[in-house]
Parts: structure tokens; C-alpha cells; sequence
């Protein structure tokens, strides 16, 4: 790693695209140990922004200064480059340097007995050896492990995984190169919730630098030390994750329209006395002075924000009846994987049911036989007296593949009889405004597809809702607005999420989907963690749940020869999982505390109006708690490590 100092600089950067500026004057540094959260506006320039700090794009004003040395690890979408090759060589392949000696090393061998060159075999063997070459192909295989893609898998070609798999190996192709810089540009997509956490526990581990785009809200709290904030034509720098930097921005602004405010005021009193005495000789001097003092002060106009805010709002044409659906004996394979097995459940009018478990537990196939898109292997699906459901799709392009129409066209087909105002007045709701109207529905990103989608479900007013993965796509402001729609909608709601800040703001009822059984809690997740004991969408104890899980998939379990042993064995493991939680919990607690001592610093004017004594006190505090978790964490993966060891299902890797 390279050692540590400041590793990327800018100096009063800007950037112009034409007659349009993203912004202009910023300065700021990026160092060691920062994980710095990169947000703002789509459009505003983000990824432009990330591409400069990467060396590939060239600023229009100001400069970015790297060192010679830096090892940058960027994520790309290119996985059509790698389609034949094995995953495992495509992830080694991300450290050009140690795989190229890997490779010449192995040419030297191959013709060793006719011309061996043992100057150039030892100078290789040397790199190989300075950059752990030899643990390189284990390291690899553990992060993909970590990203959901089993070992008995990375001999496989990449071409053998879906779109969202082929993704997570370049990802892991990224983290396996040992940078000193990471660029993950979205690099939650297609992750799973066990996934995403082992992600964030990884970044939180690494020593260098890592700037990441994310619409995540949870992730960004849970990995950032800083947050870069894209907005009002300027880049800013904040000290502490996303609630910090939230809290942090809306003082600010508060701030400024108050000084505004106040010279505004300011500038009135004075013109008043200028407009009364102006033309009276014992007040003519004084009236000039006050013509002075409202020279002298200045108002710049604040700026305008870049970031747009899509209106949604649903609401039902009338209710339902008070049974909205039941579900009876539904089973559902594929091949020989069994995915949805007797699957009962009663939907109530009301009900904000949220729909929770791992990534291929059957979720999204159960709101697809609800919705009639997919045929079950056996049961029912019951819907009651006068429900009308409106669909969501994960893969809601789905829901758009027919048209080969405008943006416009296919909204006002789900209206017939609407004025082409009115069509257009929903549109710009979902930021559809002048000519973007008239893009083609097929040429639509999936942010804008999904709003798109929104919109529809607005004129429709179904009195059911049914969302599956509805947050995929959509920026930080489209997801607060969708939150802020569904929480005032009156109609039935039932949704697939991984996202924790999402379901705990809306479900009022938690089905947890699991290789055995379904969990149906009627309460808030908040009320469904403290009853449970378990975080299922955010802890580690979910991804060592989820591992045991694929292992016993993989490798059933054998006879056992001593019935006391597998009790002592299994009592071990009971009191390991508690103790895990335990541990879990005061991470969370510790990390909490030191989320809310750098809200505080970051409070403008917080150095300047607090003791130094209570200064020093938080500090020391936050120092203290940051050995608390690490030394928590060790535990952690103490504990983890003897779960494994004890785990009869545990196969070695």
C-alpha cells in the first residue's frame, strides 16, 4: 500500500460541458483510511467527477494531483471481455503486475529443460513472493465466496453466470487487486443484503482510500467517513456519514438564508430612512451614509440545487373487501430446486406486508404466481371482492417491453380519454418535462423507467400494490419521495426489499422467508428485530447463516456415531450464535454513539462555540469506541471461526 499522505488533491476543480457548468472552484483532498460516499443529482456529475480523480477524464478548469505510485482499482462494466475465460482467472487478472509474473513464470517452466533463464525465473519468483502471489488464488476465491458466488463455481466460465453475477466478479476482480484507491461506481446493484455486508465490512477493513457512488442509504451510513456532496454547481466535502452530511448541508443552508435574511432586513431599514429624509437638509448627510451602507451590502443569491425531486402519489379508485388475498399449499420448483414449498398466507386490507429473506429464497417467484405471471407447482391463489392490484417487476422493463412508443403515448394508453395536459402534468410529477416527453419508451435508463412505471400505477389507482424491489434504479431523492407516497397510501401494500432503511420506514407486517420456514410477524420491523432478537437484512449473523445454509446444499449431512457429542456440539453452537448477536449488537450500539459524536463535529460552529474541554471528552470517547469495535470485531471472527469449525455441514473451501 502506498504510504500514507494525502492521495488524490484537487485545486479549484471545474468542469463545463458546453454552456452547462457541474461545477466549479472545488478543493479538497482524499486520504488514507477515507471512505468517502460521492452523491448528488443524476446528472450532476458524479461519475464525471470519479473519472477525473481516476486520471480519465480531464478537468475544464483547476487540476487533480495523484501520486506516480498510486494503485488505482476502478470498477467497469466489461465483463464481455472475459466471457470464456474462468471466473477465478478473471479476479486474478485485476493485479496486472502479479498475474503477468504468474504468467511469464509459468512460460519460463515450460520450457525449462531446452532454455531456462534463471536470472529472469528469479526476479519473477521475487514479485510473486513481495506480493503474496502464492495466497493470491485463496484470496480470490474468498471474496468471491464473500459476493455470493460458491467455490465449486470459479472454475466455471463467466459466461456461465447471469448479468447481476457477472457484475459481482468484476467487482471482486476489483477488490482482489490490492489498490491503494478503490472507484466503486454503484457497486451495490445486483448485490444481495448478505452480499452488500460483507462488502461494507470490507471496505470498512480497507487501509487505503475508496470513493463510492451509492443511492444506498444504509450503506452509505455504514461505510462513510466522509461524504462528497455534487450540488449547486460546486463540490463540498463533509465530515461523517450520510445523516451527518444531511444534518450538516440543512444547517448550512438554514444558515445562509438567514444571513440573507438578515441583511435583507438590514438593507430595508436603511432605505426606509434614505426614502423619509432624502430630501431634508438636517437628514441629507445621514441619508447618503445610509445610501453608502446598502451599497456595501452585498446579497448573493443562493444557488439552485441540482437535485430533483419526483412527485409520486397513489391512491385507490375505492377499497377492497377486508380479505384482500390468501394464499393456500403454494409450491413452486425449478428443476430440482425447490424454492416455495406449502406457502399459506392471509392478506388483510391494510396490511403493509414486507416480504424479507436472502436473494433466490423464492420472494420474487411469490409475487409472481400472486400476480398470476408465473404458474405454481400446487396451491392457490385466492383474491378477494373488488381488489385491484397494480405490479411492480424487479426487472420492470418487463412491464415495458411491448411498446415501441413514446414516453407520452404510453402513458396516455393507460388513460384513454385524458386530455394531452393532463398526460403531460403526470409526466413532469416523475420529471418528465419539454422534450423528454417524447423519448422512446425503449431508450429509457432504468431510473426513468421505474418512474415512468410510477406514474402509471398514480392513474390507475389500484387499491393493492404489489412492489418487488422497487427501489432498484431510482437515486436517493426518487427513493425519499417514493417513501414519503407509499407511507401516505390508504390501499393494501405488499413488497419485496432488501433495504432495511426502507422497510423499517414502511412495513407494518414482516414475512421472512427461509429455507425451512416462514416467519409471518404482524408488527413493525423495529418491532419485528426486538421480538426476534435478530437483524436478518443487516448483521453478520445473517451472512453466517446464509453460508451454513449453501453448505448444507452442497454436503447433506452424514450419520452421526455419537449422539452426546453432536449435543455437546450443538449446545457449542447455540451458545456461539447468542453470543455472536450479542457482540453484533454492541458494534451497533458503539458504531451508533460514534455516529452521533461526528454529527456534532460536523455542527457548524462546533469548534468555536464548545469547551475544549468537552472537545477533548468527545474525542477521547470516539477513540476509545473505536477500539471497542475492534476489538469486538476480533471476537467476532473468533466466534465465526469455531461456528465453521463446529458446523458438521462445513466443507473446506
Amino acid at each position: 500500500m502506498y504510504p500514507p499522505s494525502a492521495m488524490i488533491t484537487a485545486s479549484d476543480l471545474g468542469k463545463d460541458f458546453g454552456a452547462q457548468t457541474l461545477f466549479r472552484g472545488a478543493s479538497f483532498q482524499l486520504n488514507p483510511g477515507g471512505r468517502y460516499g460521492l452523491v448528488g443529482a443524476n446528472g450532476s456529475g458524479k461519475t464525471t467527477l470519479l473519472r477525473m480523480f481516476a486520471g480519465r477524464e480531464e478537468p475544464s478548469q483547476g487540476t487533480v494531483s495523484r501520486p506516480r505510485r498510486l494503485r488505482l482499482g476502478i470498477l467497469e462494466q466489461d465483463h464481455f471481455r472475459f466471457e470464456e475465460l474462468p471466473i477465478i482467472e478473471v479476479v486474478m487478472m485485476g493485479h496486472e503486475t502479479l498475474w503477468q509474473a504468474m504468467i511469464d513464470k509459468d512460460a519460463i517452466l515450460e520450457k525449462a529443460e531446452t532454455d531456462f533463464d534463471a536470472d529472469r525465473y528469479a526476479e519473477l519468483e521475487d514479485i510473486i513472493v513481495s506480493l503474496d502471489g502464492y495466497a493470491f488464488e485463496a484470496r480470490a476465491g474468498e471474496i468471491l465466496e464473500g459476493l455470493g458466488i460458491p467455490s465449486e463455481q470459479h472454475r466455471q466460465p463467466l459466461a456461465t453466470l447471469s448479468g447481476g453475477f457477472k457484475l459481482r466478479v468484476l467487482l471482486a476482480r476489483v477488490l482482489a487487486s490490492l489498490p491503494d484507491c478503490l472507484f466503486l461506481d454503484e457497486p451495490t446493484n445486483h448485490l444481495d443484503i448478505l452480499s452488500i455486508r460483507w462488502l461494507e465490512k470490507f471496505l470498512l477493513e480497507f487501509p487505503g482510500c475508496a470513493v463510492v457512488i451509492s443511492h444506498d442509504h444504509r450503506f452509505l451510513n455504514n461505510v462513510c467517513t466522509h461524504i462528497i456532496d455534487v450540488d449547486y454547481e460546486t463540490v463540498t466535502l463533509y465530515t461523517g456519514n450520510f445523516d451527518a452530511f444531511t444534518e450538516a448541508k440543512k444547517a448550512e443552508r438554514t444558515r445562509k438564508e438567514a444571513e440573507i435574511a438578515r441583511r435583507e432586513k438590514e438593507i430595508a431599514n436603511h432605505q426606509a430612512f434614505v426614502d423619509r429624509f432624502r430630501a431634508k437638509n438636517t437628514k441629507a448627510r445621514q441619508a447618503q451614509s445610509k445610501v453608502k451602507q446598502i451599497e456595501k451590502l452585498v446579497i448573493e443569491p443562493l444557488p439552485r440545487s441540482s437535485r430533483r425531486y419526483p412527485i409520486f402519489s397513489f391512491s385507490q379508485q375505492r377499497p377492497s373487501g377486508k380479505q384482500v388475498l390468501e394464499i393456500a399449499g403454494i409450491s413452486k420448483s425449478f428443476g430440482d430446486k425447490r424454492v416455495l414449498h406449502n406457502v399459506d398466507l392471509n392478506l388483510r386490507r391494510g396490511d403493509r406486508l414486507a416480504v424479507i429473506g436472502p436473494n433466490g429464497i423464492g420472494k420474487s417467484t411469490l409475487l409472481k404466481i400472486v400476480m398470476g405471471r408465473l404458474e405454481a407447482d400446487a396451491g392457490t391463489v385466492e383474491w378477494g371482492h373488488q381488489v385491484f392490484p397494480g405490479y411492480f417487476a424487479q426487472d420492470h422493463r418487463e412491464l415495458l417491453a411491448d411498446s415501441q412508443g413514446t414516453v407520452e403515448s404510453w402513458l396516455s394508453a393507460a388513460c384513454p380519454g385524458q386530455s394531452v395536459g393532463w398526460v403531460r402534468a403526470q409526466l413532469a410529477k416523475v420529471l418528465f418535462s419539454g422534450d423528454e416527453v417524447e423519448k422512446k419508451v425503449a431508450s429509457l435508463s432504468g431510473g426513468e423507467a421505474a418512474r415512468l412505471i410510477f406514474a402509471r400505477l398514480a392513474v390507475d389507482h389500484p387499491n393493492v400494490l404489489v412492489l418487488d424491489e422497487p427501489t432498484n434504479h431510482l437515486d436517493l431523492e426518487a427513493i425519499e419521495a417514493l417513501v414519503e407516497a407509499l407511507k401516505s397510501y390508504d390501499g393494501t401494500l405488499v413488497f419485496v426489499a432488501h433495504d432495511r432503511w426502507f422497510v423499517s420506514h414502511l412495513a407494518s407486517r414482516v414475512l421472512e422467508i427461509t429455507p425451512n420456514s416462514l416467519n409471518d410477524y404482524r408488527g413493525t420491523y423495529d418491532e419485528y428485530l426486538a421480538n426476534c432478537g435478530d437483524d436478518h437484512l443487516d448483521v453478520d449473523a445473517a451472512t453466517l447463516r446464509a453460508k451454513a445454509n449453501r453448505k448444507k446444499g452442497r454436503d447433506r449431512r452424514s450419520d452421526r456415531s455419537d449422539d452426546a457429542d453432536d449435543k455437546k456440539r450443538a449446545k457449542r453452537r447455540k451458545d456461539l450464535s447468542l453470543r455472536l448477536e450479542i457482540v453484533t449488537a454492541a458494534v451497533e450500539k458503539a458504531e451508533s454513539r460514534i455516529g452521533t459524536i461526528d454529527a456534532e463535529f460536523c455542527r457548524d460552529g462546533f469548534f468555536d462555540q464548545t469547551p475544549e474541554d468537552k472537545v477533548r471528552a468527545l474525542q477521547n470517547e470516539r477513540a476509545k469506541l473505536e477500539g471497542e469495535v475492534a476489538t469486538l470485531m476480533d471476537e467476532w471472527e473468533t466466534i465465526d471461526r469455531e461456528i465453521n469449525a463446529l458446523d458438521p455441514s462445513s466443507d473446506d473451501r
